[in-house]
């Protein structure tokens, strides 16, 4: 029940924020098929990847089924299909305590709130890869969350944050991609008309957005979990309601053949006396 009522909350966020997240994506994409590289840092692309930032986003706890283990092994997966030095940031406890009980080059570890009230649990995270990338301290940084798409389904997701290139790796597009109807605006089909001028835009813009991106997946990682954890309570409470049903037969079986037994011994008893 608790699970339930964190899960409404927590779908709630997300699909508040949702269709702002994804135009916003869909936008920077746009512009960054027309405007130059060099018009702004986050908008370089590094010819040779040497260094790729990873943030995991996880869970605090367990008992939430496979929700921790799949998006884990997901990002594991991604990283050993690459031949570039890896570096991780994590956002929760459990994809920390794995990645350090592993040997992984964990650099930066991030609370994961309870309850998420805004942009400000991932500022710190944002300013960081932001810095990072604009020194060259890395070359692409990748996002690992968990999507959600239902209180059922809920999918481990892998998504280049930097540079903007959302089809260059697999699984990677716009958060809530295939779930709005906004995603399917083509905003590289627009034109773009910049005031007061597209340097202050754009150093107000794309640092936005990159905080936008990260807020929204730790929103859908966090529906994500609620629902994967209100799942594992209910089978669990089904599991122990089975294993009570079958404990309460054994037991009044095994209580019936008792008396059934002293009954015949009573009768035996009787009948050697008589």
């Amino acid at each position: 029940m608790v699970s339930a009522v964190k899960m409404r909350k927590a779908v709630m966020a997300v699909l508040a924020s949702r269709d702002y997240a994804q135009t916003a994506w869909n936008l920077v994409l746009g512009l960054a098929n027309r405007i130059k590289s060099e018009d702004h840092p986050l908008l370089s692309r590094h010819e040779q990847i040497k260094k790729i930032g990873v943030i995991l986003i996880s869970a605090n706890r367990g008992l939430c089924g496979g929700f921790n283990t799949q998006i884990i092994n997901k990002a594991i997966q991604y990283a050993q299909a690459q031949e570039a030095e890896l570096e991780w940031l994590t956002i929760g406890r459990k994809g920390s305590d794995f990645l350090a009980k592993n040997g992984k080059k964990v650099i930066a570890e991030f609370e994961r709130p309870d309850l998420i009230t805004g942009t400000a649990e991932i500022i710190a995270l944002a300013r960081l890869v932001i810095k990072d990338y604009t020194e060259g301290n890395y070359d692409k940084v990748i996002l690992a969350y968990t999507d959600f798409y239902s209180s059922m389904v809920q999918k481990p997701k892998i998504r280049q944050l930097l540079p903007f290139e959302p089809k260059s790796d697999s699984d990677l597009g716009g958060i809530g991609e295939n779930k709005m109807p906004l995603a399917a605006q083509n905003f590289e089909l627009f034109e773009y008309l910049f005031e007061p001028n597209k340097t202050e835009i754009l150093n107000q813009f794309l640092p936005r957005l990159i905080e936008i991106q990260l807020y929204q997946a730790l929103l859908e990682s966090a529906a994500s979990e609620h629902s994967a954890r209100m799942l594992a309570m209910k089978n669990a409470t089904s599991a122990a309601a089975d294993m009570i049903d079958g404990l309460t037969l054994a037991f009044n079986q095994a209580r019936q053949a008792g008396i059934t037994k002293e009954i015949a011994e009573i009768t035996g008893s009787k009948a050697a006396l008589e």
